[in-house]
């Protein structure tokens, strides 16, 4: 009996977790603090909390909340990394077009687990001058307008940075 008392009560956390969530991102989307809004984003945020009880009684595979916080730690590096290529890229298209070397290779993202290699390939194509082509097999083919883009990502310092937060294959 304790046990199932256990379970219950650990579903309404995560459903409570995520009523949290939704509200706060509610919030901050759209600014508003008058009645009639606040009603329909509660009413709204009661239709998605009803739509993820349908998916867990399905699959019975809970979406986890604690992703937000690992991509919190995630996007300052990533907004980092999008801002010294986009110098080096306009440094690229301002001067002579011989530095220009562009190449097509594949990455191999086999450290990555499977869930994580999307966020990997939109992440090397977030960053200018790199472009995720294709995901197949736990490798990225990679368009770079510089063969020295490639090098980067053969170095492996992004995707050491994505195994740190969301964890290796």
């Amino acid at each position: 009996m304790q046990v199932i008392n256990n379970k219950i009560a650990r579903y309404y956390i995560h459903i409570a977790e995520w009523a949290l969530v939704l509200v706060i991102f509610w919030l901050l989307l759209s600014g508003f603090l008058e009645p009639l809004l606040l009603s329909f984003g509660a009413v709204s945020v009661i239709i998605v909390l009803y739509v993820v009880k349908r998916m867990d009684d399905i699959d019975k595979e809970r979406q986890k909340t604690g992703i937000g916080f690992k991509l919190i730690s995630y996007l300052p590096w990533l907004f980092v990394e999008i801002a010294k290529s986009s110098i080096q890229v306009t440094k690229l298209i301002w001067g002579s077009s011989e530095k220009i070397s562009p190449v097509l290779e594949k990455i191999s993202a086999q450290d990555v687990s499977e869930k994580s290699r999307v966020l990997y390939a939109n992440s090397i194509t977030l960053t200018p001058g790199t472009l995720s082509v294709d995901l197949v097999d736990g490798e990225v083919t990679v368009h770079a307008l510089q063969k020295s883009s490639i090098e980067e990502l053969k170095e492996g310092a992004m995707q050491k940075k994505i195994t740190d937060i969301w964890g290796a294959k």
